[in-house]
């Protein structure tokens, strides 16, 4: 992992900063990335941050369910549907204390190749096929974490010169480049459905 990358994902600079040092912050960015606009999922974390005091997996796993959703619905709200996201969130945290002693960068250290990231970043609540395919393909182009296969275990997201999804955002420019490509593939799918 290359300590000092200067991640672009949010267009905040307090909250790249984060995601840029705090590899569950980037994490529970990506869980956050639905149903809203990527920017404002890749600021999450820091708000979550800055109302807990600290980012921490064991800490919001074992938040009080209740207590929790309304600290993410709170305004401004982490995200436009805070009780189902804050038990995403909890139950990813969850996953991460069982399984990787709460250290999110542990789910992708050791794994021998890319088949097994995308297994076990698969096996994370909330995490489908798709998200992390995008996951890896960030991991590999934008923080150097390459195991063999990282590519192929990221399907089309792990092209190089994509400009598909959050993997692919550098700064402002490519940001809106990736928002275009989204916005032509909805729109071909919409044109097919008739």
């Amino acid at each position: 992992m290359t300590a000092m990358t200067s991640l672009h994902l949010s267009q905040d600079p307090d909250a790249d900063a984060l995601l840029s040092q705090d590899r569950l912050a980037l994490l529970l960015g990506m869980a956050l990335d639905q149903q809203i606009p990527m920017e404002k999922a890749f600021q999450g974390p820091h708000v979550l941050r800055d109302r807990l005091g600290r980012l921490d997996a064991g800490t919001i796993a074992s938040y009080e369910p209740a207590a929790f959703a309304a600290l993410v619905g709170q305004t401004p709200a982490v995200h436009r549907f805070p009780g189902s996201m804050a038990k995403r969130l909890q139950d990813l945290c969850a996953a991460l204390v069982e399984q990787y002693n709460g250290r999110a960068e542990a789910v992708w250290e050791d794994v021998a190749d890319g088949a097994q990231l995308l297994r076990r970043l698969e096996g994370l609540p909330g995490f489908g096929k798709q998200k992390a395919q995008i996951f890896i393909a960030l991991l590999g182009k934008q923080l150097g974490v390459q195991p063999t296969g990282w590519r192929e275990a990221a399907g089309a997201y792990g092209e190089d010169g994509a400009l598909k999804s959050v993997a692919d955002v550098t700064g402002p420019e490519t940001l809106q480049q990736v928002r275009a490509y989204k916005q032509s593939v909805k729109a071909a799918a919409k044109a097919a459905k008739g």
